[in-house]
């Protein structure tokens, strides 16, 4: 594997790593210690947040126990919102990329600071949006799973080759026979080409759409590796507690 994908997973097991931290942050009030209604208040939207299930960080997903079953169009566009707009993981992972581009310099164009750094992830979620909705509209179509699904094996690289088989491999509507991830890699390769309407200078539309789909074959990668992974990680942190089972 090249190092670029290394890099990738560590930087999503860091991610998931500081926000698992933030979780197993639980102070208790010593005895007989008189809180106030408003740290009370307080304790309770941590509490709330630290209830969610595991689709707040990693989106919607089949765990290693449930059923594979073919989706409605209902629950596919619950997914596609989720996915999309509701899930940590999707933000920590375009802040990674940004902050690779902001550190390389690229676009030169945008500079550097804030205002470069806001121009490349708002590249990046504008693409990774672009990209999400054609290839969900791609798997509706055809009747392909749309959510990733824990490993039923077991063992490291077990579950490591399956992380990254699904990268490239998909579930039909059978849930049963796997097809390649046509629709995953359309909506890269479309996002790609779109994108060059508003990067700055001359841009080959077929070049950028080229280098959005490789770019998906490392980083879809290190997320499913790094979602695989995710929930175990955070209950070993949290002695069991956080997230909550589906």
């Amino acid at each position: 594997m090249s190092p670029s994908f290394y890099v990738i997973v560590q930087l999503n097991t860091a991610a998931w790593l500081l926000m698992a931290f933030c979780l197993a942050q639980e102070v208790n009030p010593a005895p007989g210690h008189q809180t106030s209604p408003e740290t009370n208040k307080q304790e309770s939207r941590r509490q709330e947040i630290r209830d969610l299930p595991a689709e707040w960080l990693i989106g919607p997903y089949v765990p290693n126990a449930g059923p594979l079953q073919p989706l409605t169009n209902r629950e596919r566009a619950s997914i596609y919102v989720h996915q999309t707009f509701l899930n940590v993981g999707t933000y920590a992972a375009r802040m990674f990329t940004a902050g690779i581009q902001q550190a390389r310099g690229v676009p030169r164009e945008w500079g550097g600071g804030m205002r470069g750094y806001g121009r490349r992830f708002g590249s990046d979620y504008g693409q990774f949006v672009i990209a999400n909705s054609l290839q969900s509209a791609g798997n509706a179509a055809l009747g392909y799973e749309a959510r990733y699904d824990v490993c039923r094996c077991g063992g490291f690289w077990p579950r490591t080759r399956h992380a990254i088989a699904r990268n490239f491999l998909t579930y039909t509507r059978t849930e049963r026979e796997r097809r390649p991830a046509i629709p995953l890699y359309v909506g890269s390769l479309g996002a790609g080409m779109i994108s060059s309407v508003w990067l700055p200078g001359h841009r080959n539309p077929w070049k950028e759409g080229a280098y959005s789909a490789l770019i998906q074959a490392g980083l879809g990668s290190g997320v499913n590796w790094a979602s695989e992974f995710a929930i175990e990680i955070l209950r070993k942190i949290t002695d069991n507690r956080h997230p909550k089972e589906k």
